[in-house]
C-alpha cells in the first residue's frame, strides 16, 4: 500500500507541475489576473493580475492519479476515491463559475451568496446521500482521542454531515487570503487523511489523499509567496470539497475539528468579528478578519504567516493521526 501511495503522490506531482508549466504562462495570455478585494489589506493591491483558477493545476494531477494509479480499485468496485473527485469537481464547477464572473466583471464580485450557498448545500446533499446508498459511510459519529462513538439518526445526520461539509468548503476558501497560505495549511491535513487509509486498508481513499498532497506539493512551486498564480475559487472550492469528502469517507467526521484546525480558527475569527462589528455597531475584536490578515495587520510578513500556520496545522495533524489511529 506504502509503494502505491508513493506512486499517486508522484504521478499527481509530476502531472501538476507539467501542467502548471504551460497554464501560469496560458492564464496570463488570457488576462485571467486576479481581483483583489478593495476591503482587504492595500499592500495586496500589487497583486492585482497575477493570474487566477490556478486550481486547474492540481485537479488535473489529482484526477490523473486516481485514473491511473487508483485503477485497480475501480475495476475492484471500490469508487470511493471516484466519488470524492465527482464531489470536489462539483465543487470546483461551482468556484470556476464564480471565478468567470469575476474575471468578466473585472471586480471581485462572482456569485451571489445565497445562489453560491445553495449550489453548494446541493453538491453536499448529493454526496452524503451517494456515500449512504453506497454504504460508504455510516451515521456512527465517533469522538476523536476517546475511543467513543455513537449512532444518530438518519435526517439529524444527513443535516450535520451538509453542515460540516460546506461549512468546511467555505472554511478553506476564507483560509485562502495570502500566497500559499490555504495550499501549505491542506497538505498535513492531506497526509494525515493518507496515513489513516493506510494504517486502515483503504486504499482508494490513500490514493486521493496522496494524489491530494502531491498536486498541491507542485501547486506551492507556483502558489509561494510572490505567488505566480493563485488556486482561485476553482480550486479552493475543490479543496475544500476534497478534504471534507476524504475525512467522511473514512467514517470520521468530528475529525475535522482538530484535523482542521487553522481552517475552524479562520473562520470563527471572521463570524467573531462580524458578530462583534454589529453588535457593537462599529467596533472590531481584530485589526481585520479572517485572522491571516489581523497578523499582517501587524507587521507579520506572508513567509511569516505562511510558516507558522503551516506548523500549527502539522502539529494538529499529527496529533489527530496518533489520536485515532487506534480506533475501535
Amino acid at each position: 500500500m506504502i509503494v502505491k501511495l508513493g506512486v499517486a503522490f508522484l504521478v499527481s506531482l509530476g502531472v501538476s507541475a507539467a501542467v502548471g508549466l504551460k497554464l501560469v504562462p496560458a492564464l496570463r495570455r488570457i488576462n485571467a489576473g486576479q481581483m483583489i478585494r478593495e476591503d482587504g489589506p492595500v499592500w495586496h493591491n500589487k497583486k492585482q493580475g497575477t493570474p487566477t483558477m490556478g486550481g486547474i493545476l492540481f485537479i488535473a494531477g489529482i484526477l490523473a492519479a486516481c485514473l491511473t494509479v487508483g485503477f485497480p480499485e475501480i475495476l475492484a468496485g471500490d469508487l470511493s476515491h471516484v466519488i470524492i473527485i465527482i464531489f470536489a469537481a462539483m465543487c470546483s464547477v461551482i468556484g470556476l463559475i464564480d471565478d468567470y464572473k469575476k474575471l468578466r466583471k473585472r471586480q471581485n464580485l462572482g456569485l451571489i451568496a445565497k445562489h453560491k450557498f445553495a449550489l453548494q448545500v446541493l453538491a453536499a446533499s448529493f454526496f452524503i446521500v451517494v456515500m449512504r446508498l453506497t454504504g460508504s459511510i455510516t451515521t456512527e459519529l465517533r469522538i476523536p482521542f476517546l475511543n467513543a462513538s455513537f449512532f444518530i439518526p438518519e435526517i439529524p445526520y444527513f443535516i450535520f454531515a451538509v453542515f460540516v461539509v460546506v461549512g468546511t468548503i467555505n472554511a478553506v476558501n476564507i483560509t485562502d487570503g495570502v500566497d500559499g497560505l490555504a495550499t501549505g495549511t491542506s497538505i498535513p491535513v492531506a497526509i494525515c487523511i493518507a496515513a489513516l487509509a493506510a494504517v486502515w486498508g483503504l486504499t482508494s481513499i490513500g490514493v486521493f489523499a496522496a494524489a491530494l498532497t502531491g498536486g498541491l506539493a507542485a501547486f506551492l512551486i507556483f502558489n509561494m509567496h510572490p505567488a505566480k498564480v493563485f488556486m482561485g475559487d476553482t480550486g479552493s472550492l475543490f479543496l475544500g470539497g476534497a478534504i471534507s469528502a476524504a475525512v467522511f469517507a473514512i467514517d470520521m467526521p468530528l475529525l475535522l475539528i482538530p484535523l482542521g484546525i487553522v481552517f475552524f480558527i479562520e473562520t470563527l475569527s471572521d463570524l467573531i468579528q462580524v458578530t462583534y462589528f454589529k453588535i457593537t455597531k462599529g467596533k472590531r475584536v481584530f485589526k481585520m478578519a479572517p485572522l491571516h490578515h489581523h497578523f499582517e495587520m501587524c507587521g507579520w510578513g506572508e513567509y511569516k504567516i505562511f510558516a507558522v500556520f503551516s506548523s500549527v496545522s502539522a502539529i494538529f495533524a499529527v496529533v489527530s493521526f496518533f489520536g485515532v489511529v487506534n480506533r475501535g
